[in-house]
């Protein structure tokens, strides 16, 4: 069978049915524990605790990793959860290179964890080539593509070949780009990333991470073990409303897509708006490799720097009523949120908006912020 389309994977649900009823959506199976025969065999495989497996976090990690080209998938509780799981294989004294200027709470673990551990910590703008080809050591390069807030793009073969001249493993943060708009594993990456919680469930209702790997390495097993042993594991619910998420993934991020774009075409002509951070705009200086590393769209993320100060961003902000003021990002309903609010010490400017397109009509969203804007 030839290969099957993001579109028809995520609808599909990797094939998944309910094999006791022919049910065309896959069954919630609650149970944390499972009865044995009476020679003590499990009835049915690997059935015996639901810390081990899951039935609706195999049917996610089956299809996110056919999304996303992968050898195998792994879900946690929890993006940081994720994340964390890579980082805890890091050997004492060993050396990690992470982009800056990404997800501020990315930041503040990773910077806590490599103190308590000795890991030497180097952070850099990975967008930059030069800087990247500079790197000397590293065991584990970290990037976050497009990046948030500043929609920084890294140039993913560019870091692949920093990481194996390196010896170290590359992850890439792929949460803004989904594996409709890229996947980084094509282009080297060892291991890809989401905040499922985002725009892969889609509906602001599951908190959920999730790894995708290369291939069923050494790391795959250490980092599947661990999750197990320790008890990071996503609930069967939680499981069942990212699988039902997914199957609309491809239709919600094209749509978001498209009306980003011209979200982002009305901003950076509005006389009240001082720059627009998009990948989808020609003037963004990463718009060029954006559009090679992001084939299927330049994404539903994007900032905004309006003229003035922190009162002139909150006023906007305020005045907007389609747009919800709340933190996150990838969901069906458009939000937006003033950074240097939620992370006044990390160098954010005070006049910027983050802005996550929904699948709203894009006409009632520019309305919206044309009002808020003083149109």
């Amino acid at each position: 069978m030839k290969t099957l389309k993001p579109a028809t994977i995520a609808a599909q649900a990797s094939g998944a049915i309910d094999p006791l009823t022919g049910g065309v959506v896959p069954p919630i199976q609650p149970s944390t524990t499972f009865v044995r025969g009476e020679d003590y065999a499990l009835l049915n495989g690997e059935y015996a605790y639901a810390r081990y497996h899951n039935d609706a976090g195999v049917i996610a990690e089956t299809t996110i990793a056919s999304l996303e080209n992968a050898a195998a998938a792994l879900l946690f509780p929890s993006g940081m959860a994720a994340i964390a799981s890579v980082f805890r294989t890091l050997p004492n004294n060993a050396t990690a290179v992470i982009q800056k200027g990404i997800y501020h709470g990315t930041t503040h673990w990773i910077r806590s964890f490599c103190q308590r551990r000795d890991i030497a910590l180097h952070e850099i703008d990975t967008s930059d080539n030069a800087t990247l080809a500079a790197i000397e050591k590293a065991d584990l390069i970290f990037v976050e593509t497009p990046s948030n807030p500043w929609l920084k793009i890294t140039d993913i073969r560019a870091a692949a070949t920093v990481a194996k001249r390196t010896g170290a493993v590359l992850i890439v943060d792929s949460t803004a780009s989904t594996p409709i708009l890229s996947q980084p594993l094509n282009f080297g990456a060892d291991i890809v990333m989401h905040s499922a919680t985002k725009a892969l469930n889609g509906h602001s209702d599951v908190l959920a991470g999730v790894l995708a790997f290369k291939e069923k390495s050494h790391l795959f097993n250490r980092i599947q073990s661990e999750r197990n042993d320790a008890g990071t594991v996503i609930g069967p619910f939680d499981a069942w409303l990212l699988n039902r998420g997914m199957r609309t993934l491809p239709l919600r991020v094209e749509r978001m897509c498209q009306s980003a774009e011209q979200v982002a075409k009305f901003l950076i002509d509005h006389p009240a708006v001082d720059d627009v951070f998009y990948p989808g705009l020609p003037s963004f200086p990463g718009h060029k490799l954006a559009r090679k590393q992001m084939p299927g769209g330049f994404g539903f993320l994007m900032s905004v720097l309006i003229k003035g100060n922190a009162t002139n961003a909150l006023q906007v902000a305020g005045r907007l009523n389609l747009f919800h003021r709340a933190t996150s990002l990838g969901g069906v309903e458009s939000l937006v949120e003033h950074r240097h609010t939620i992370e006044p010490d990390t160098g954010i400017p005070e006049n910027l908006l983050r802005l996550s397109i929904g699948i709203e009509d894009p006409g009632d969203l520019i309305d919206d912020l044309g009002q808020a804007l003083g149109q």
